[in-house]
This record gives C-alpha cells, structure tokens and sequence, in this order.
C-alpha cells in the first residue's frame, strides 16, 4: 500500500528550521557584508545537504526547506506583477507573539512573470534532489485575506472582481510555468480556508466588510484557476493551517463548516491537514472526502520538540480511518517547522527525529 506519486505515506508540509550558516549569511547580506551572489552560494550549499538529509531519511519527496524566504507567502506574493513588500503600522498578532511589521501592497494589475525567482529556486532543488522534489507557494488567496480591499490601490482595481479575475490569471500561469520546469509535486499553502472555520476571524471579516460566507466560494474559484495551470504530470496538494510562527497560532475550529467546498469543489489532489490539537476539530468531515483524493493526517505537531510515539500516531491515523478509508490516508507534521525565517521553537535534531518517525510508523502502517 506504498504510494508511487504523491502524497507519500510519510510526507512532510515543507518549511525546514533554517541552518546556522543561513542564518548568518543572511544577516551579512541584510547589512551589505556579502553579495546577492554570495548569499545565493552559501543558500545553495546548504540546500543541497538539507536535501541529502531528507533523502538519508526515507522520504520519497523532498523540499528546499524555504531557506531562501523570509516569510512563507510574502516572498512569492511580493514578485508577481503589481504587488510590493511594505512596511507596515505593526506585525501579524499571534497568540502571545507578533510578526515583523510587515505587509503586501498592490500597487498595479496583477500578473506572473516567468522571470520570477521561485522558478529558479524550483529549478535548483531538481537538480540535487533524486527524491520527488516538491515546491511550496502560497495560494492565492493569501494575497487577499490578509490585507483586504484597504491593501489594494484603487487607481489598480476599483472593482474587487478584476482583482479576483486577475489573480487567478495570474496562478494559472505561475503553476504552469513550475510544471514547464519539471515540477510534478506542487503544494498551495491554504492558511486562510481554514480561518474561515474561526467564529472570531469571522467577525473580522464582516467588520471590515467582507461575508466570510461568500469568500469561501471566490477562494474556492481562486483555487480552481491555479489548477487549471496544472502540467499533466503535476500533483497539487494543499496545506491547510490554523498559523504558525515562533510555535503559536491564529485560528482554530472544526473543518465541518468548509469541508463540502474544500473536498468536492476544489481542484486539488490532495490536502495537509491540521490535526495536532483540539484547535483543528475531529475527524468527522473526512468522510466527504471524494474517492479519488487523498488526505496527509497532520497528527504530529511541528511546534514543539516531545516526540511522539509510535503508539500515539497509529491511534489517531485509526481514528481518522473510521471516516475515510486508509488507502486515502498518509501522515506527516502539522505544519512546516519554520514557517517564517524565525522558526519554531525546537531544535534541529528533534525536527529530524520527528520526520524520521513519521518515515518509520508510515512503513509500519501500510508497508515499505
């Protein structure tokens, strides 16, 4: 019961805890002591034993861990057509944390350009990997959700619905240019369906003037244009997140209330779902899940170091098989480890011992 193509039994969300020379090389860079081109080196050194690493594990599909990003979704966001990184009144409010000030501005019409860097960044990690090399970027709606009407210029888009249009254009075109590259495993990271599982984000939401109700079907169509970039061989996952910074979160609510939308309107294969906490809600929605989809049950969690055992993820992965049969069923972390460059507050070696546990309780569940 071993899986050829993705989602693997044992997978992982993608964000990696950055390397002590990433890190270095980066503050050198933000105060001028080393190139563009000197960082890029040193970034590609450590992705290439990053890389090594994954595969020394056991997993069939490996990632560039985002060493090269700052933010999980401002860095790709930020180099499409039209949008500019800003400085911003203050930074994203976590449960008892707070991001850099930081925020996305659309300044002009929204558009992809094949110059665009991830498609480089993609073509790198290929080149070293042997695993399936799988590429993360954030879905489109993350362009939306967080800034609203007020981040978006009016001289740009008076009317939301260009906007809407124009973005989708602009993600079928990005994940057709990453399947031209060679990429047959792409994920979207899906913060924002989930926060509409959230009473208090919905409130946020109407009180900026926005129906949470309707904003579920414009995403799901946000979604579904980014598919429709799909190369024949490409496999579209979703990450869906309730937030991770510095180990906390945002969100938190059931599936129950997206769950006929997300399974059976959007054009994904597969999705990574949250499930390491009470926060995410039960199992019970995965029984709409289409038989021809997969779920990657996020019942470890990648916010703090405590392993867990064998005995306790097999138990959850028999919890969430009373709802959707185990051959649709894979297993991986929550969440990425570092979400933002910052990192969740573990070490390295319980991050590896983590994914090293999923491998082998994977094996153990449905066989090498």
């Amino acid at each position: 019961m071993q899986r050829t193509k993705p989602p693997f039994r044992a997978d992982q969300v993608g964000s990696l805890l950055r390397s002590a020379p990433v890190k270095e090389a980066r503050t050198r860079r933000a105060t001028g002591e080393i190139t563009p081109a000197g960082l890029k080196a040193i970034e590609d050194a450590e992705i290439s034993k990053l890389v090594a690493r994954q595969e020394s594990l056991g997993l069939q599909a490996v990632t560039d861990g985002e060493f090269r990003r700052s933010w999980w979704h401002y860095d790709f966001l930020s180099h499409l057509d039209g949008v500019e990184l800003v400085s911003v009144a203050q930074g994203l409010q976590f449960k008892g944390t707070q991001t850099k000030a930081e925020g996305l501005h659309v300044h002009g019409k929204i558009d992809f350009s094949p110059s665009h860097p991830m498609i480089d960044h993609f073509k790198y990690l290929k080149s070293v990997a042997k695993a399936v090399p799988k590429m993360t970027i954030p879905s489109p709606t993350a362009l939306h959700y967080r800034g609203g009407r007020q981040a978006i210029e009016k001289t740009a888009y008076a009317d939301m619905e260009p906007f809407f249009t124009d973005l989708g254009k602009a993600y079928t075109k990005a994940v057709r240019a990453f399947g031209e590259a060679g990429c047959t495993y792409l994920q979207l990271d899906e913060v924002y369906v989930a926060y509409l599982c959230d009473e208090a984000q919905r409130d946020y939401l109407r009180g900026r003037g926005d129906d949470p109700d309707r904003l579920l079907d414009v995403y799901a169509d946000l979604v579904n244009a980014a598919c429709a970039g799909r190369t024949p061989e490409m496999t579209i996952s979703m990450h869906l997140c309730r937030g991770n910074f510095r180990s906390t979160w945002m969100a938190q609510g059931g599936y129950e209330r997206v769950a006929d939308i997300l399974f059976n309107k959007m054009g994904v294969d597969a999705y990574f779902m949250e499930y390491d906490t009470e926060r995410a809600g039960g199992f019970e929605p995965l029984r709409l899940l289409p038989k021809n989809k997969q779920v990657v049950l996020g019942v470890m969690t990648s916010k703090t170091g405590a392993l867990e055992s064998k005995d306790q993820l097999k138990r959850r992965i028999d919890e969430a098989a009373k709802f959707a049969p185990l051959e649709q069923l894979c297993l991986s972390p929550q969440c990425g480890f570092a979400s933002t460059e910052e990192g969740n507050l573990l070490a390295e070696d319980e991050q590896w011992a983590k994914l090293g546990r999923c491998v082998e309780v994977a094996r153990e569940v449905w066989g090498s």
